[in-house]
């Protein structure tokens, strides 16, 4: 098997079995099913930059269990689809979304070949948390975004800061950049049986402990947006993390962590708004 391919089959086999340590976790699973208003915490942030759905063809790459995909469809959109590379992941998805009376559409495919794997064109192509690192290389991924848009279509993507993501995990000496910042060839390599989340001791292990991650620098993520095609329409930078990874250094606020101490002296997240425009270059629109 190929280098990459071997680093995407064993991202699979990590995210499958993190898929049912989430959903033992809860992962805001019951919230969503008792009201049929709500969306999530991560969906909630970024209500205003998404406007109004009504009527809209919508897809959400690297959807995980669908959590973000149901409030979407709650948003009014149209259509909906939630792409991801795990089969353990939309199996759940597709159990949550028939709870919560969601109308998904759920398709298996590396985010790659989302072109391929999908029919039709989209009005939004939305993102979010821990997607990109899980990709080697990000040019790639812009020209999927740019040819899931019909013209005049929207873009949205929020993540980790890639500066956040360059700092190690050992912060007793403080924040030390121990991780590339820009994109690599090669991944950096994890072998660990946990997640992001706080689990029960009864939840499911990782036993495909094993993944790999690609980090990517804002200029190269930006650039290939525009390279791709698109109109870049909004770049802001947040203090703010949905995870917390420094326990010792970082305070909960809500449903976000910062640092507890001089919060401002580094970006946690980034969240990115572009379009493709309505008449192309080529002059198809």
């Amino acid at each position: 098997m190929e280098p990459r391919a071997q680093h995407f089959a064993e991202n699979r086999a990590n995210w499958d079995d993190r898929s049912a340590l989430h959903e033992a976790s809860g992962y805001g699973i019951e919230e969503l099913v008792a009201d049929p208003s709500a969306i999530s915490p991560a969906l909630a942030q970024d209500r205003e930059r998404l406007g109004d759905l009504t009527g809209l063809d919508v897809i959400h790459l690297q959807c995980h269990l669908g959590t973000d995909t149901v409030g979407l469809a709650r948003l009014g959109a149209r259509r909906v689809v939630g792409l991801d590379l795990s089969p353990a992941s939309l199996a759940r998805a597709a159990r949550i979304a028939e709870r919560c009376r969601a109308d998904l559409e759920l398709v298996e495919a590396n985010v790659y070949d989302a072109r391929e794997a999908v029919s039709g064109d989209f009005d939004l192509v939305y993102t979010s948390i821990g997607v990109l690192c899980w990709l080697p290389d990000v040019r790639a991924w812009a020209r999927v975004i740019a040819s899931l848009l019909r013209p005049g279509g929207r873009f949205l993507v929020r993540d980790d800061h890639p500066m956040f993501m360059a700092i190690g995990e050992d912060v007793s000496d403080g924040l030390r950049i121990e991780q590339p910042y820009f994109e690599r060839e090669q991944p950096m390599t994890w072998d660990e049986e946990f997640s992001y989340v706080e689990a029960p001791p009864d939840a499911p292990a990782i036993a495909h402990s094993r993944s790999h991650q690609w980090n990517h620098s804002l200029a190269q993520i930006v650039n290939a947006l525009l390279e791709a095609g698109l109109v870049l329409d909004s770049l802001e930078e947040t203090p703010y993390s949905a995870w917390c990874p420094w326990p010792d250094l970082m305070v909960r606020e809500g449903d976000r962590w910062r640092l507890r101490e001089d919060p401002d002296r580094i970006a946690l997240q980034f969240v990115a708004t572009a379009h493709r425009p309505a008449i192309d270059a080529d002059g198809e629109g």
